[in-house]
């Protein structure tokens, strides 16, 4: 996430004044804009870093420094000492005057020379309410809330809120227990427009790094937001084409170099079975240059079978054929050439970051590839070879063969 631009701008404040905002632009110079609202913490590090992220999306971001009632640029950490301060501006937050705060960061986002015109609101904690009441106040076109503290204070002005919303809650967040969350729920949950979403076992700031981030909750969060910005706002990503490229690259051009410029700048690679690919721009190109596309077969191929393509997320299933004509490092690391040919179905999961791919996790059953190359015996093991991919291209095949009690039993 460290290509994109990022400068300082000011707002003009319904008082009169001005207060600064952080501004991310993604690496094509324009999009959609999000105002992004801050944690009890400022414009810290964390913020900054979730306005890169979502600039990878394609988003213009703006962060607006919402602290300046009390002083400009206020940014603290998350020790016991920046917690009490925290809390301290807190409790004294005008949340009238924010809430105009952000209505002129949204007029500014929309007028940006990078911006479409289209603007949605995401924040955090204080910022997932702010959110909410963004939905009901600022005109925004789409809001995304997450473990918004208080919103069961202002659900009378659910009936203002018209455009997608999105609320993200852990089940075991103190700060927004169950009674609150069902308070909210029972404001909101009928509405077509909104969207609840608990994630089990997940806290307070569930999404934010460090000791209190749970990755599941984190993932599946990002991905359901993602789906009310790309709906509401755009931009729209044509992630099946980006997808055949990237593999026409590996495996017909055969070109590492421009392979790793469809991929953001620190991808990751893992081949689930034998754990091969990379982590990071260098390790990885290593990985395709060294151990990856020119170890495979001049026969290998994808056979495709099914595609599922969701908002940030392409799932991949198909067959892919070849001959083990050579030491495939990547499939099977250290295994001498053997000459057999080999049918193998296999399910590659990519993950997108605005139009570059981000990571891909490919899995695939190492025993039918061992049954094939006859490295690994059947016999007595609940374990099969081509007949996998057999059954897999014609569902008319027998099944069941493997389970002992299955023959003579009545249908």
């Amino acid at each position: 996430m460290g290509n994109q631009l990022k400068k300082q701008i000011k707002i003009s404040a319904p008082d009169g004044s001005q207060f600064d905002a952080y501004l991310a632009l993604p690496e094509a110079g324009k999009g959609p804009a999000i105002v992004l609202l801050q944690e009890i913490f400022g414009i810290n590090a964390e913020m900054r870093e979730v306005a890169e992220l979502y600039a990878s999306e394609g988003y213009v971001v703006v962060v607006p420094d919402l602290f300046h009632q009390f002083a400009p640029n206020i940014e603290l950490g998350y020790t016991e000492a920046d917690h009490a301060k925290a809390y301290d501006y807190y409790q004294r937050f005008d949340v009238a005057r924010a809430v105009g705060d952000i209505r002129a960061s949204v007029e500014a986002a929309r007028s940006l020379p990078e911006s479409t015109g289209k603007v949605g609101a995401l924040g955090f904690c204080l910022g997932g309410k702010l959110a909410y009441l963004a939905a009901a106040e600022c005109g925004v076109d789409c809001a995304v809330g997450y473990y918004g503290v208080g919103i069961q204070d202002s659900l009378e002005l659910a009936s203002k809120i018209t455009c997608p919303l999105a609320l993200h809650f852990g089940s075991t967040d103190p700060l927004n227990p169950p009674e609150a969350v069902e308070k909210v729920k029972a404001a909101l949950g009928d509405m077509p427009n909104v969207k609840l979403y608990i994630y089990e076992d997940a806290g307070h700031a569930f999404s934010r790094s460090g000791p209190t981030f749970i990755k599941t909750a984190a993932m599946q969060a990002h991905t359901r937001s993602l789906a009310v910005f790309r709906r509401t706002l755009g931009p729209d990503y044509d992630l099946s084409a980006i997808a055949d490229y990237h593999f026409y690259l590996e495996f017909a051009a055969r070109d590492p170099e421009t392979t790793m410029t469809t991929m953001v700048p620190e991808p990751y690679v893992n081949h689930v079975p034998t754990m091969t690919g990379g982590t990071g721009y260098s390790e990885l190109k290593q990985f395709y240059t060294n151990h990856f596309i020119f170890s495979n077969p001049d026969d290998m191929k994808m056979v495709p079978i099914s595609r599922v393509v969701g908002v940030d997320r392409m799932v991949d299933e198909f067959v892919l054929c070849f001959t083990h004509t050579r030491e495939i490092d990547w499939l099977l690391p250290g295994v001498a050439p053997t000459g057999k040919y080999v049918e193998i179905p296999m399910l590659v999961v990519v993950g997108f970051r605005g139009p570059k791919l981000y990571n891909e996790h490919i899995y695939w059953d190492q025993a039918s590839v061992l049954v094939q190359i006859g490295l690994l015996d059947p016999t007595g093991l609940p374990v099969s070879g081509v007949e996998a991919t057999r059954k897999l291209m014609n569902e008319s095949l027998p099944s069941n063969a493997m389970i002992p009690a299955w023959k003579g039993a009545a249908a």
